[in-house]
């Protein structure tokens, strides 16, 4: 069964933020690790435009959220999440956010992109030269490291591409160097 077609079937073909029905289409919820209904949302054109574009926000819109964010579908429960924290400033999102519950996993996922973090609260991943690090950005060693555990020394100028952040910890980044996947402090890369 396609993507598509799982999700008109769990949402009963309306939006799952909104309940629209018209020009619904699929809406990958970042970051998506993998393919598959479960990272997705059937989503109406006003819910994804102003997803993607926040400063095209209509807050009254939004309200929606009231009664979607009751879903038991995960990628529904971030969704909502994400928009009640963009919107908190308005007063009840506030209040809709206070009787919200996430389980572990699901909060993780809904916090994996930032969204609702203080601007100087956010883990910020830097560089030995103080650059800023993002998931996706291709780095070089600067000096040899020995990689417990791999039974190698991953030799400075080595690039390591497609980083990934670990979202805890502003000292650490995941990358793979000869096929395995290791975890390097920020202090021994500079960005590429």
């Amino acid at each position: 069964m396609s993507v598509i077609k799982e999700l008109q079937a769990r949402s009963g073909s309306v939006c799952e933020l909104c309940g629209a029905i018209n020009d619904l289409n699929v809406y990958e919820v970042p970051p998506a690790t993998k393919e598959g209904s479960d990272k997705c949302l059937l989503l109406c054109s006003t819910c994804s435009e102003q997803l993607d574009n926040p400063e095209k926000v209509d807050v009254n819109h939004w309200r929606c959220l009231n009664d979607s964010m009751w879903s038991e579908v995960p990628a529904v429960q971030v969704m909502a999440w994400r928009m009640l924290n963009r919107l908190r400033s308005e007063g009840w999102p506030q209040d809709l956010l206070d009787m919200l519950y996430l389980d572990e996993d699901t909060m993780a996922w809904a916090q994996a992109t930032g969204e609702g973090e203080n601007e100087e609260d956010k883990v910020k991943h830097l560089d030995s030269n103080g650059a800023l690090l993002e998931s996706g950005d291709s780095v070089v060693l600067i000096k040899d490291l020995n990689v417990k555990g791999g039974g190698f020394t991953a030799k400075r100028g080595t690039h390591v591409r497609n980083i990934s952040l670990v979202h805890d910890n502003a000292e650490q980044i995941e990358g793979r160097v000869n096929g395995q996947l290791i975890v390097i402090l920020t202090q021994y890369v500079k960005k590429a």
